[in-house]
């Protein structure tokens, strides 16, 4: 099976060289867009790049407002302090998750309260999620969810669209309300998803994007965060180190940070995103492909959720067990076809181990099971 999966692959990238998990594709005005950059002399944080690369993000999601920053993660951190997010808070997440997600809500001096995922979407579960809150936590006079032991405020709901998936968003909506939690999405994985016609990111608070080198489009380094104008505004204002306008004098009204992102980076984002569309479809078709390959072996496609279409940033199978996946892993890797496992939990990394969570089975089970396939854009006309 192995041997046959990795001739498999080889044969959609058309090559016998190493196979890399996902690699950026360098196909059109990429070049072109940097050196007008460069010839511009606006490289930095202030360009007309930036500028288009959030409009162009917000004509492609249809939502109200889009600030570029410098990375998924410094976006995740300001869309949690913009919630009202303070330290001592506790801000419900999934541990099976990239650690960026948790490293944010760490950045608020919060903690991560882990709640299970479903297995269908490999996101956090609402059912767990209502379950958890239902026996451990209470709504106060003044509005805030707190847990009954401690009274510690739960401030957020912080899920992740793994792989490009979306979860189940309108159940998570209802608990979220019933709790007084505010959503924010880490998007991050997913541009170019979309849940009942809806792009990903649009429905919490804020949504945050990622355009780091393995992402379906990339800047180099980069993130949006997807919100309303008036969250926008201020999200920009604290992105650019609380800088109030002035022609010359520097006056600074908070503490802010320095996250906005390059009009370089933006160029390549621009140049990236004009081809998103064959990205999509070319990405599409390997998904059909690994799809029908895996029908009827014992390796379990990792499909998208009913009622959604997902970029399928990263294809990938779950195994029968643990062993299994572990062969799979050595067997393609030794071959130079470049797989990986699921991340390790976020309670089992030191930082995190003594965070509080409800059960984990879901997250448990997935995390001995699931492998990441080679996910890049098609060579042309594979």
């Amino acid at each position: 099976m192995f041997e046959r999966l990795i001739s498999f692959i080889r044969d959609q990238y058309r090559t016998d060289e190493a196979i890399p998990l996902h690699a950026p594709v360098f196909t059109g005005r990429e070049r072109e867009l940097l050196l007008d950059t460069i010839d511009s002399t606006f490289v930095s944080s202030v360009g007309k790049y930036v500028d288009r690369f959030e409009a162009d993000i917000v004509a492609l999601t249809c939502s109200p407002c889009a600030v570029a920053v410098m990375n998924g993660t410094a976006g995740l951190h300001v869309a949690l302090e913009l919630v009202g997010v303070a330290p001592g808070d506790l801000v419900v997440t999934q541990s099976l998750t990239f650690v960026a997600t948790c490293n944010a809500i760490s950045y608020c001096n919060a903690e991560p309260l882990f709640i299970d995922v479903d297995r269908k979407t490999l996101g956090l579960s609402p059912t767990a999620l209502e379950a958890w809150l239902s026996e451990h936590a209470f709504i106060d006079d003044d509005g805030d969810c707190r847990t009954r032991v401690g009274h510690r405020r739960v401030k957020a709901c912080l899920p992740m669209h793994t792989f490009g998936h979306p979860v189940d968003i309108d159940a998570l909506i209802t608990v979220c309300e019933r709790w007084c939690l505010i959503l924010v999405e880490d998007a991050a994985e997913s541009l170019g998803s979309y849940y009942k016609g809806r792009h990903v990111g649009t429905f919490g608070k804020i949504g945050v994007l990622s355009f780091n080198g393995n992402k379906i489009i990339t800047t180099g380094g980069g993130g949006m965060l997807l919100t309303d104008e008036a969250t926008g505004r201020r999200a920009k204002h604290l992105t650019t180190t609380a800088k109030l306008p002035h022609a010359y004098e520097f006056v600074h009204d908070a503490v802010g940070y320095n996250y906005r992102l390059p009009n370089l980076n933006a160029a390549l984002g621009c140049a990236q995103l004009e081809q998103l569309p064959s990205f999509l479809a070319s990405k599409r078709v390997l998904a059909g492909r690994y799809s029908e390959f895996f029908k009827g072996s014992d390796l379990q496609f990792i499909a998208e959720p009913e009622g959604c279409y997902a970029n399928y940033w990263l294809n990938g199978v779950i195994c029968q067990d643990s062993a299994q996946r572990d062969a799979l892993l050595k067997s393609t890797n030794d071959a130079g076809v470049t797989t990986r496992p699921i991340w390790r939990l976020m309670t089992r990394l030191p930082m995190f181990v003594e965070a509080l969570r409800g059960p984990l089975d879901n997250a448990e089970w997935l995390e001995e099971r699931v492998v990441n396939l080679p996910s890049s854009v098609l060579p042309l006309g594979a």
